[in-house]
């Protein structure tokens, strides 16, 4: 897709684990011509990890966007009225974040770019990462499938013998995923094989 004239939020929240899938969807998005918008969760702008630190995060988040992290509530109300956004990506989108979503919660600044989004009914793209997708989050993600101008990611189990309750999606889907959304289309199959089985 040619993605000239389009502006994309991208959003991460706190899984860590998939953050080095993610970041090669966001170049993608930059060199088919969109205009991303990073915006990242508290986790991400002050929690470092085995997977990386917070500052490696941020730079890369700056480097591939050209653009500034919105990382405040503050900051990230005026998507709303401003209605900047295309499509808004959360990806990855922990099981908290779900959570939240699902239930109205706006604590973050990527839950209220979220929220300003559905104000504007515009596409709202989730990439899931939960251990608790099968479990206990599994209502919040039904409740977000049957509501409007939300997408999801496809998605699967990606470690059923070790982990039976965690979903993740298939990252490499992103910007097809979007694409479909601005279509007002779900991406099908929606629910896929995350790993080949040994």
């Amino acid at each position: 897709m040619n993605w000239n004239g389009i502006t994309v939020g991208f959003a991460l929240s706190g899984s860590h684990c998939t953050f080095s899938e993610v970041m090669p969807q966001i170049q993608r998005f930059v060199d088919e011509g969109a205009k991303v918008i990073p915006i990242a969760s508290n986790t991400l702008m002050t929690t470092d990890t085995r997977f990386g630190s917070s500052e490696h995060w941020q730079q890369q988040l700056k480097e591939i966007t050209g653009n500034e992290i919105i990382s405040t509530i503050v900051d990230a109300e005026p998507l709303g009225p401003s209605k900047l956004l295309d499509v808004l990506v959360i990806a990855p989108c922990t099981g908290n974040t779900t959570s939240r979503l699902a239930n109205a919660m706006t604590d973050s600044a990527v839950l209220m770019a979220a929220k300003a989004q559905m104000r504007n009914q515009r596409p709202l793209v989730l990439a899931i990462s939960t251990n608790d997708g099968l479990g206990l989050n599994l209502a919040n993600i039904a409740k977000l499938l049957v509501t409007k101008n939300i997408y999801f990611v496809p998605f699967g189990q990606d470690a059923p013998a070790t982990k039976p309750n965690s979903l993740v999606a298939r990252m490499e889907l992103i910007p097809e995923t979007c694409e479909a959304a601005l279509s007002g289309r779900q991406l099908q199959p929606l629910i896929v094989e995350k790993f080949k089985y040994m």
